[in-house]
């Protein structure tokens, strides 16, 4: 097996498990050293650390696979590790819901693996040079454990560029796969494509946070920011809200949303739909007096590196600051980010200074992060990039 060295003291993270290794910390390899190939770690003082897959185009040159220098990477590696993740889900996701994530990748110990889960069919990401090597190892051990229809892949995130990797979507295995899935969540219905729509299909890791809105909307007005398909929308419709208007800068997504809608038997003349940017509207909405009781900004990832986290935070602080302005006395605001780069502490101090900004009190009532299915393994930090408040207006 191929061997990977460390420059002196640049272990410590390794010793406390975290499954990255960047480039800066590597003294040597050995020559020739394919993409994606499983190689042994090695410190400095010649001791073998464990197992990682190799990434000769990454800053983050290995991925661990496993911290035991013993242990095989072979099918039967894989299929513990997805048979221990099923066995959680099973134990974190009600009889109502038949659409989660089984696999985490680095938090499940498979870096780079995204599994998720519609009903009978499987949508994954293989995002790095190690999953990639190991794809079909991979899929075998889930038409094994899982038994699916079919197993599509979708990975085409830009973070494969950056391993070396292209884009790349098409059915891996069984029968070709519908336009449409429809999926039950927490007892409502949804319509997903997992072919195009965004990430696998569907924002999964909100489903907590959707259900923890039905408890706000009963009998408000509600404003939905970047609604996509419209999963929040129904679930404040089927709570009872009284008006929900929603914007995106997506004409297509309407349609959908408003399968959605029908799907679940809700009220469609209650639903208003707005095609534009989000930022325009809310300034629209703010100089025309015109005021909501409940507002969810669940934006896109507006910080993709480190360089742009400072243009990030102006654009977080700017649709908080407008969100907060438009709230009701006594009104709720869902404001997150999924940007991995805004850290919690940073998030909160753009709130608060967006809250500021306002003049208007406001109080945190609750912290929020992504679904009890995306779990995060203390050894890995960097697993929490859903980050969310629930803000009410005094």
């Amino acid at each position: 097996m191929s061997k990977v060295y460390l420059k002196k003291d640049r272990d410590k993270s390794l010793k406390r498990k975290h499954p990255w290794i960047f480039s800066g910390a590597i003294e040597r390899t050995d020559l020739q050293i394919k993409i994606g190939e499983t190689v042994n770690v090695i410190s400095s003082s010649g001791k073998i650390i464990g197992k990682g897959a190799y990434s000769p185009d990454s800053q983050i040159r290995v991925r661990m696979w496993t911290f035991n220098p013993d242990e095989e990477i072979d099918a039967a590696f894989f299929r513990k590790k997805i048979l221990d993740a099923i066995e959680l889900r099973k134990q974190l996701i009600n009889v109502d819901t038949d659409a989660y994530r089984i696999i985490n990748a680095e938090n499940d110990g498979l870096p780079g693996v995204i599994v998720d889960k519609y009903g009978e069919y499987l949508s994954c990401q293989f995002l790095s040079a190690g999953a990639e090597s190991r794809k079909q190892e991979i899929v075998n051990c889930l038409v094994e454990t899982l038994n699916p229809k079919s197993i599509y892949e979708r990975s085409d995130s830009d973070v494969r560029l950056k391993e070396g990797l292209t884009h790349s979507s098409s059915l891996l295995y069984g029968e070709p796969v519908p336009d449409l899935i429809e999926i039950n969540e927490n007892g409502l219905k949804f319509l997903v494509d997992i072919k195009t729509g965004h990430k696998t299909g569907f924002y999964l890791d909100q489903r907590d946070n959707r259900l923890l809105l039905t408890s706000f909307v009963n009998d408000k007005t509600v404003l939905n920011c970047f609604s996509y398909t419209g999963a929040f929308s129904v679930y404040a419709l089927n709570s009872g809200a009284k008006e929900v208007t929603n914007i995106d800068t997506s004409l297509s997504v309407f349609e959908l949303l408003n399968k959605n809608v029908e799907l679940n038997n809700l009220n469609m003349s209650k639903c208003k739909n707005i095609n534009d940017d989000i930022f325009k509207v809310l300034r629209k909405f703010r100089d025309e007096g015109k005021s909501f009781d409940v507002i969810i900004l669940d934006p896109p990832k507006f910080a993709e590196s480190v360089s742009q986290m400072q243009q990030a935070s102006r654009g977080y602080k700017d649709i908080n600051l407008l969100a907060i302005k438009l709230l009701n006395p006594g009104g709720t605001l869902f404001t997150f980010s999924c940007s991995g780069h805004i850290t919690p502490d940073l998030f909160n101090k753009i709130i608060s200074d967006a809250a500021l900004d306002s003049g208007k009190e406001v109080r945190v009532v609750r912290y929020l992060t992504q679904s009890t299915d995306h779990g995060i393994a203390p050894n890995f930090p960097e697993g929490l990039y859903l980050k969310g408040l629930v803000l009410k207006s005094i």
